[in-house]
């Protein structure tokens, strides 16, 4: 039973190899990478979405830069030993004919090792390429059962499961692989798939068989958090776990490892670290504009999940070639906690509930209505743009039940749009401002949603929709934006700023819609403006609008907060000193209690720690940070993409909806609403 087992785990991380190779293939196709052979050696095409053309781009190009800085110091110089790269779990990979194209094999060879299926497969689609048999020139096929099962001058592939090291170990030397000359040893999301021990067998025997080598590492990471755990979860599901994750959850405890194993120099970072330090600007930009994208936060914690690690052994070579000291990543790790706000799942009617859904909006009609409308979700049993509202009542202390209803009515219906906003204009009617129908596709219009009982029933409310404004007014051909209460002169204005566009992908203006008239006018605003973002928060405070974080013109976090401040000729923009400093984050919400900023969830780069809740004081600057405690809750718990609703009298936040599209492993939406607990913030006033 646990050879056959063994064997459909081997299948199975097989089968990872061909998913692998057509999103590599794909990635060329749309001009991502340079790679005119990534279609050659796989059967079949696929047309990958653009989060995982980003997510297999950023690796290509950590590997390429890791394979580059080997080539230009081992091939230099006439006369230095010839190079050698071995690739471990090579699959489908085109890493030998783009090396070929490119001449950079004159004084080097590449062996690959994969399970003996894998490489016989790739060996014979070789055979049977006329344009892949030009490049490794004559060769060789190995005997029936012989674990080479190609052969060229500069290129051998073997069929050896890598946890049977002597094999390996004779394999290789029977193939030609000198352990005295320079080897740079590469392993793609490989080690992972290992047990534990037979990974750390591997990596020891490396430093053990190689004198002058660099073993580069690309694989998974940080288990602990949400994402991670969906992560976990999904190679799970296709049978291939991802082993020794809770052993090295993340990139110090993977130097370590190097390092215990007998590697005498190791440096590893996350994949946005890379991004930002290792890729020139200008090429950030071009990959950036290659297709419409608006899927920041799954970026960014798909490249927070997975590194690139370089170990070094000999003299000649080592990892600081390879990742030299360069513009420094900033680590902004948020402040000790200060305390703790517990988690728990709303109770009720549990029919109905869950928001399972992203990109949504909410607002709360009275203390006892709340309204969702908009975004990605469950529909009918499918993953859509969701058509239906949402509605929580609540019908005693603070239990609630929860029904999805369709617009009511022959007029306008709800026309798909996520990442609007939403304003409550009075306990019948509700705002929509902006929005999208897709990447290329802004919402228009504007929309005012009626929610009322019919004949005054005792039934769920009805929302009918209505339709108003010109539907080129460019104005609102924005999302991911915000939407602020603000007062000037007694008159109430909704302040409408920041977002994107097709053209813009960052938007830094802003508009006044006076509320009583339903017109845009021109408000007098004095002070030097927030740069352009997107994905902030904004808040209503003492008149004014509270903008804090968001996502800047180069796709980063920011952390700075200001104050649109009503002065008497209109407002005055502020900066907020905080200290200590608050990670940059974007994706979150925010409300104000007690004269104090509650920067709720979100997405960071900066640091390896889960966003929680950052408390920051109005009236000092100070900031506080605090833990989330999840114990009573279903986990994993997804903060960003969703919505807030605060009630301060109750000290209690209802969290709805969240999740996202997690780069290949699925989408997924938190499922039930929750309730945060902020009775520990009065305790320390």
């Amino acid at each position: 039973m646990g050879s056959r087992n063994r064997q459909r785990r081997a299948e199975a991380v097989q089968s990872t190899n061909d998913s692998s190779a057509l999103s590599k293939s794909s990635l060329a196709a749309r001009g991502y990478v340079h790679d005119a052979f990534a279609a050659l050696l796989v059967p079949g095409t696929a047309r990958r979405a653009p989060l995982i053309h980003r997510g297999y781009y950023v690796r290509a190009r950590a590997v390429r830069h890791c394979v580059r800085a080997f080539i230009e110091q081992t091939c230099a110089a006439p006369g230095t030993p010839r190079a050698q790269i071995l690739s471990l779990g090579a699959g489908s990979d085109s890493l030998y004919f783009r090396l070929k194209t490119a001449g950079h094999l004159a004084g080097a060879a590449v062996w690959e090792v994969d399970f003996p299926d894998v490489a016989e497969r790739k060996a014979q689609r070789i055979r049977d390429t006329p344009d892949l048999c030009a490049l490794t020139g004559p060769f060789q096929s190995g005997d029936h059962g012989s674990t080479l099962c190609f052969e060229s001058s500069d290129y051998r592939i073997l069929g050896l499961d890598l946890r049977q090291l002597q094999r390996l170990d004779q394999a290789l030397a029977a193939a030609g692989l000198d352990a005295a000359f320079p080897t740079l040893l590469l392993a793609e999301a490989v080690l992972t798939y290992l047990e534990p021990d037979d990974a750390a067998a591997l990596i020891a025997w490396a430093a053990q068989r190689f004198s002058n080598a660099i073993f580069v590492v690309y694989e998974q990471m940080r288990p602990q958090d949400a994402f991670g755990e969906f992560m976990q979860q999904h190679f799970r599901h296709l049978n291939s776990p991802l082993h020794g994750l809770d052993r090295f959850p993340d990139a110090e405890a993977q130097q370590q490892r190097f390092l215990q194993a007998g590697w005498t120099a190791c440096r590893a970072m996350d994949l946005n670290e890379f991004y930002r330090c290792f890729l020139p600007a200008e090429e950030r930009r071009r990959m950036e504009n290659l297709e419409p994208f608006d899927e920041f936060e799954e970026w960014h914690l798909k490249c927070a999940h997975y590194f690139i690690l370089a170990a070094s052994r000999g003299d000649s070579l080592s990892q600081t070639l390879v990742f030299p000291p360069s513009e420094t990543f900033p680590r902004i790790d948020p402040a000790s906690p200060s305390g703790v706000f517990p988690a728990s799942v709303v109770t009720g009617d549990t029919q109905g509930l869950g928001l399972k859904r992203y990109g949504h909006a909410s607002v709360l009609l009275s203390p006892g209505v709340i309204l969702s409308a908009g975004g990605f979700g469950e529909q009918e049993g499918r993953h859509c743009r969701v058509s239906k509202f949402h509605m929580l009542l609540r019908y005693s202390d603070f239990e609630w039940k929860g029904n999805q209803i369709g617009s009511w009515g022959t007029g306008a219906q709800w026309d798909g749009r996520l990442y609007h906003t939403m304003t409550r204009l009075s306990d019948t009617q509700v705002l929509v401002l902006g929005g999208r129908l897709s990447p290329v596709t802004p919402a228009l219009g504007i929309l005012q949603l009626c929610c009322e009982n019919e004949d005054n029933s005792t039934e769920d409310p009805i929302v009918t929709v209505t339709k108003f404004g010109p539907e080129e007014d460019s104005t609102l051909s924005r999302w991911r934006h915000s939407t602020t209460e603000v007062s000037c002169e007694n008159q109430k204005y909704l302040f409408v700023y920041g977002g994107r566009s097709v053209a813009e992908p960052v938007l830094s203006d802003w508009h006044f819609l006076h509320v009583g008239t339903m017109t845009w006018v021109r408000i007098p605003v004095e002070g030097e403006g927030p740069e352009g973002r997107h994905s902030h928060s904004a808040c209503s405070w003492q008149g004014g609008a509270l903008i804090a974080g968001g996502l800047g013109v180069s796709e980063e976090p920011l952390s700075s907060v200001f104050f649109l401040k009503p002065i008497t000729s209109g407002f005055l923009w502020e900066s907020i000193a905080i200290q200590p400093p608050i990670t940059p984050r974007y994706s979150h919400t925010a409300h104000v209690i007690n004269g104090k900023l509650l920067l709720v969830g979100g997405v960071w780069i900066h640091s390896s720690a889960v966003p929680g809740v950052t408390v920051i004081d109005l009236s000092t600057g100070l900031s506080f940070e605090y833990q989330i405690d999840t114990t009573c809750v279903p986990w994993p718990l997804m903060l960003h993409n969703h919505t807030s609703i605060l009630f301060p009298e109750e000290q209690q936040l209802l969290l709805l909806g969240g999740g996202g599209n997690c780069f290949s492993f699925g989408t997924y939406f938190n499922p039930h609403t929750v309730t945060l607990d902020l009775s520990p913030l009065s305790a320390r006033q």
